[in-house]
């Protein structure tokens, strides 16, 4: 039972992720003229400078080699993850393509577009799919540079096509407004995929050390570790309170600091990503 709530709420994921995506491109960007990037606005480039065949067509052929890879390189449930994201996402492009879209600003519209567009991308790749094309290039280049966020790959592979575009089609204004869009969309994505793993990382100098120690154990149900630090003018040894907590646990973490050690030096800082107890487990499929 379990497994199938898991895989139910997998696909329901996907599904509403690629209906997010089709609702914020039919109502903002396409009507606008606004290039989202992605192996079709790559396709839409090899047939203006080539003069044959079509944007269809041109998917089509690298979306085949892409699927190969992502089967090899990445694993099954990725590669199936992608083939029902590339159907989904086709359908809801069409599907939704009969709503009438507002008559909006181009920059509102790659605003908004791109805000839409990212939600649904993000839950597509926090699933563990893709809506295939570019998503499959996104995902394999995240092999190679682990430490990168994916919306940061995302947006620099949609840059550079947005400028191709712009650079055919001598049309800059709209690779500008596209520049926006893509800009939004990446960082949409990464709050989507990331927003369970943002903690605070916080180190605490405080000769009452073992006191606060105590109060982040028994209050915050979080550990700590010391540091052993040195004063620079005073050289004395200090103890350096070194512990991370969840983001919306660093107010009480500060409260509780202050309330028994007024004269405590806190420094509070993001961790991107946390691993281990308490946090996150580590895989190798992890974004």
């Amino acid at each position: 039972m379990k497994k199938i709530l898991h895989t139910g709420f997998w696909l329901l994921k996907i599904l509403v992720g690629c209906m997010l995506f089709g609702l914020g491109f039919n109502l903002f960007l396409a009507p606008n003229n606004l290039n989202a990037g992605g192996v079709s606005g790559l396709s839409m480039v090899l047939v203006h400078l080539l003069r044959f065949g079509s944007v269809g067509t041109f998917t089509l052929l690298i979306n085949l080699p892409l699927f190969v890879l992502a089967g090899i390189k990445v694993g099954r449930k990725f590669l199936l993850g992608s083939i029902l994201g590339m159907v989904l996402s086709s359908t809801a492009l069409d599907l939704l393509a009969i709503l009438p879209a507002p008559d909006v600003e181009p920059l509102l519209a790659a605003l908004y577009g791109g805000v839409i567009c990212g939600l649904g991308l993000g839950l597509v790749f926090s699933s563990g799919g893709s809506t295939g094309g570019s998503d499959i290039v996104v995902r394999l280049l995240k092999l190679k540079w682990q430490h990168i966020p994916i919306g940061i790959i995302n947006m620099s592979f949609d840059f550079a096509v947005a400028t191709l575009t712009g650079l055919a089609f001598q049309d800059i204004t709209r690779s500008l407004y596209s520049g926006v869009a893509i800009f939004v969309t990446g960082k949409i994505i990464d709050a989507v995929v990331y927003r369970f793993d943002y903690s605070k990382v916080a180190m605490i100098i405080s000769d009452r050390y073992e006191a606060i120690t105590d109060g982040i154990s028994r209050e915050l149900d979080r550990g700590a570790t010391y540091l052993q630090g040195e004063g620079s003018y005073s050289h004395r040894e200090k103890k350096v309170i070194l512990t991370v907590v969840k983001k919306q646990q660093i107010a009480d973490l500060k409260r509780l600091v202050v309330e028994i050690d007024p004269d405590a030096f806190i420094v509070v800082q993001e961790a991107h990503q946390v691993l281990g107890e308490g946090f996150a487990r580590y895989s190798k499929d992890a974004l």
